[in-house]
């Protein structure tokens, strides 16, 4: 009974110490999706300001430019923003559902070390894999490496459709996950709305290439913030449930705990009775005889 009661005691300790440790993995989650959801704004304004100064560009030239498209029969590119680390619930997977029919014979550029590695044991091709940003203040250094790599794919095999996919968190609804054209831009849909043409110090095409380069590194920006502030708070939502089920499992150990204490003091009692009873019997037993 000692040696149950001490084991129960263990598993009590360890259940106890495993709640502390997820607690703050929860913790830190929610801190990091705090700090992806106060960038996104930014990140989104700086794309509107890509975008504003891309329609005042076309203002100087009444035809819409045309990216060139190679006649080498290169496949598109998609970037996919996934989970960086795991503790995270079904994120990674869902992800990975949701981009295979993209990913089939595409240049697959994949971000994240979780969703790559459960991409190669499905077998999915994998052109580049990069480390998703573990802080905020990261995600500027990956957007930078991918629009490096993006470049690099577009000059290699001419120019190509490049997507993106990643993970939206909503509040109340949870992840969706989102594609997105990236290139070639649209550029019929930047109208705008004022009808004076800016002053320029660069031609027209090496200025539209600027700002489209902008434009594309906002977009990829805000991708990758959407993604982080999602993964932290699939992980919040995870650590939570994992929290309610320890509770439940250190209350059901604590219970059975009280239990066995009880039966080992009530051991205990009827022992101690019975060796009353028995010395009471032998002093009886040998008061008769006398």
């Amino acid at each position: 009974m000692t040696e149950q009661l001490a084991d129960i005691s263990a598993q009590i300790a360890t259940v106890r110490q495993l709640g502390a440790v997820v607690n703050a993995m929860r913790g830190i989650a929610a801190a990091r999706a705090q700090q992806g959801r106060a960038l996104l704004p930014a990140a989104r304004a700086y794309g509107d300001v890509a975008a504003r100064a891309i329609e005042q560009a076309l203002l100087l030239d009444d035809t819409s430019p045309v990216t060139p498209m190679s006649h080498r029969t290169a496949p598109p590119g998609v970037i996919v923003f996934g989970a960086e680390q795991g503790f995270a619930g079904t994120f990674a997977d869902r992800v990975l559902d949701s981009a295979t029919s993209a990913l089939a014979n595409s240049h697959v550029f994949l971000v994240g070390d979780r969703t790559a590695s459960l991409a190669r044991e499905r077998g999915l091709p994998l052109a580049a894999t990069f480390a998703a940003p573990l802080r905020a203040a990261a995600i500027i250094e990956v957007a930078a490496v991918l629009i490096e790599a993006v470049t690099t794919y577009l000059d290699t095999s001419g120019a190509s459709r490049i997507d993106l996919i990643f993970p939206v968190w909503t509040p109340g609804k949870g992840l969706k996950v989102t594609q997105r054209r990236l290139l070639p831009l649209d550029f019929a849909r930047f109208s705008s709305v004022t009808s004076t043409p800016p002053l320029i110090q660069l031609p027209l095409p090496k200025l539209l290439d600027c700002l489209t380069e902008e434009y594309v590194f906002a977009q990829i920006c805000e991708a990758a913030t959407e993604c982080f502030a999602a993964e932290n708070e699939a992980r919040v939502s995870t650590m939570a449930s994992a929290s309610t089920n320890i509770a439940a499992k250190l209350e059901t150990l604590q219970g059975l705990e009280r239990m066995t204490r009880q039966e080992a003091v009530t051991a205990e009692v009827v022992e101690l009775a019975s060796g009353v009873r028995s010395r009471r019997h032998r002093q009886a037993a040998r008061d008769k005889y006398r």
